[in-house]
């Protein structure tokens, strides 16, 4: 492996060269403390820029075991340790150098969730982290003096400052790994009692705005949890802690407009990630198999069987073996429905708000005007219960305007200007004072879950001249010349998220084979516990630092959404 000093000897003689002399650069290089991989190489100014991976004895970053003794601890680490490359780069490095993204050092770009990232890798061997740089140019000649003061200078003092124990704010990086930690242990609780959530005393709802995934700071009402509803759960680092479960089953959350429901949901859903000290919701927790639906008008829909919740077409159309490329409202929460549970949902987290009228709700009068035999669609109203008692299902569901769902609630919260009210003895006694003279048309089954077996080699990740093209942002991801829509996807938390995704499917395109014959469920089994024993890294063609892992739902649902899909 070569010496650093060699390295600089030989950017300052590349100065003034074409660019493609940076070439020269790439492989492994020998400095004080740290090894570096120069293991892509730009080919222009404006090109995606050259990726590096800085490996630190961990002698020499010197972080103690116990920050990194289990998965969620060692999670946690690894993030913190990206946001201070992050936080140290604007005040170690110049920055913009000549044309293009020169002169540039930058890590992966994350949010409020701690998440598990290829950005950097803590093994008990050492410390590698990846970063993207410019190589700097004055138009499409070399400036090779500013870049061996970029490499020699700047990236030595980023890697003392951010990767070595001896510089961090120790403080930070142990409430940084102990609040992943705890939050992990939360979640593991909710099960053994009987819990779909916990939202604890004192957490901040509200977001700074539309726009944005930071807690608001003005005007902000803690989270009281009512005492009918209050838990007391325990933490390995902070000690117990007392919050609202809501309870298994059928779950209305109810209330005026602009009274904090869909806030409250929203906290839900992002509730399956753990969230970074600060944020407000660090100690909202949900099970990990939550899965936002909606309406989805337009969407594609490939061999799902909806037929619990529609049947009996006109046309005779199989509603066993469903499939369109424009999806109606209702047709595609049902199908939403239906898909997530395919992929092992526990929990299905629905706002009426963003749902269509006619799934969740038909009322007497028009069970009176409209026959069942004319009517196809089985509201979800009356397969709510159904799917709780045959599959164990949970349902979390805003309403705001049907009153008909207090019959078949289990648990039914008001939000009174942001608090939550337990109003469930209520919601039962107006029941029995307005009785529904409506009449359930699901039957006393739910019906079955599809078991789908998708075609992979229908996955086309290659463009039709053979090269690889993924890109992503947080609304569609580009797989070859396809684009998925990922714009009604809440539960993807970040880009990063997204990119993940599409490396993932164009992975089990190039292994058609080898998943050839197996149910999606199966497949996605794989798929996560391959994430959890190896991370992303073998689902990838090279050492990428821009990806976070994202759960079975979400690829799932991104595979669902893609059009040139096919089951055998």
């Amino acid at each position: 492996m070569r010496d650093h000093r060699e390295l600089g000897s030989l950017l300052r003689r590349l100065n003034g060269k074409g660019y493609g002399a940076y070439r020269e650069i790439g492989g492994g290089w020998r400095f004080p403390g740290f090894l570096l991989f120069v293991d892509h190489v730009q080919g222009d100014p404006f090109a995606t820029p050259s990726r590096l991976r800085v490996r630190v004895p961990m002698e020499v970053a010197g972080i103690p075991r116990d920050f990194y003794r289990n998965r969620s601890r060692k999670i946690a680490l690894e993030d913190f340790l990206v946001r201070e490359l992050a936080r140290w780069i604007p005040r170690l490095t110049k920055g913009n150098r000549g044309s293009g993204h020169s002169g540039r050092f930058s890590v992966v770009a994350f949010g409020q969730c701690i998440l598990h990232r290829t950005a950097v890798c803590v093994t008990e061997e050492h410390v590698e982290a990846i970063l993207s740089v410019g190589l700097p140019a004055a138009g499409r000649r070399i400036l090779g003096h500013e870049a061996a003061e970029m490499f020699l200078t700047e990236l030595p003092a980023l890697v003392r400052q951010a990767l070595t124990f001896g510089s961090l704010d120790k403080a930070a990086v142990r409430e940084h790994v102990a609040c992943g930690e705890d939050a992990e242990a939360l979640r593991e609780q909710l099960g053994e009692k009987g819990l779909v959530a916990f939202v604890a005393e004192g957490a901040v709802l509200p977001r700074e705005s539309g726009v944005s995934d930071r807690p608001l700071r003005e005007g902000v009402v803690p989270f009281v949890p009512p005492p009918s509803l209050t838990v007391t759960l325990e933490r390995p680092n902070r000690g117990p802690i007392r919050g609202m479960g809501i309870p298994e089953g059928v779950t209305l959350i109810v209330g005026g407009g602009y009274h904090g429901k869909s806030t409250l949901l929203s906290a839900l859903a992002q509730g399956v990630y753990n969230h970074i000290p600060g944020d407000g919701r660090e100690y909202v927790v949900t099970r990990r198999e939550a899965v936002v639906i909606r309406a989805e008008d337009g969407r594609f829909v490939c061999g799902v069987d909806i037929s619990p919740f529609i049947d009996n077409l006109p046309n005779g159309i199989d509603t066993s073996n469903f499939s369109t490329q424009n999806a109606s409202g209702s047709t595609s929460q049902a199908a939403n429905i239906m898909e997530a549970l395919e992929a092992g949902a526990r929990v299905l987290l629905v706002d009426e708000d963003t749902s269509a009228t006619n799934f969740m709700i038909r009322d007497e009068r028009m069970q009176e005007l409209v026959a069942k035999e004319k009517e196809p669609i089985t509201p979800f109203l009356d397969k709510v219960v159904p799917l709780y008692r045959d599959y164990g299902v949970s349902s979390v569901l805003v309403m705001g305007g049907s009153g008909d769902y207090f019959e078949v609630a289990d648990t039914v919260i008001m939000m009174d200007a942001y608090r939550p009210v337990d109003v469930t003895a209520r919601a039962k006694e107006i029941v029995r004072k307005y009785p529904l003279k409506r009449r359930p048309e699901g039957g006393e089954r739910f019906g079955p879950i599809p078991r789908r077996v998708p075609d992979l080699s229908s996955i086309r990740a290659r463009t039709p001249k053979g090269k690889l093209k993924i890109r992503a942002t947080k609304m569609a991801i580009q797989l070859g010349n396809s684009v998925i829509d990922l714009s009604r996807i809440h539960q993807i938390a970040e880009v990063p998220q997204a990119r993940a995704i599409g490396y993932i499917l164009a992975y089990l395109s190039e292994n058609a084979r080898r998943f050839a014959g197996k149910p999606l469920a199966e497949i996605l089994d794989r798929v996560e516990h391959t994430l959890e024993e190896e991370g992303l890294w073998p689902f990838l063609p090279a050492r990428y630092g821009d990806l976070a892992a994202p759960r079975r739902f979400e690829i799932a649902a991104a595979l669902n959404r893609l059009r040139t899909l096919r089951l055998t």
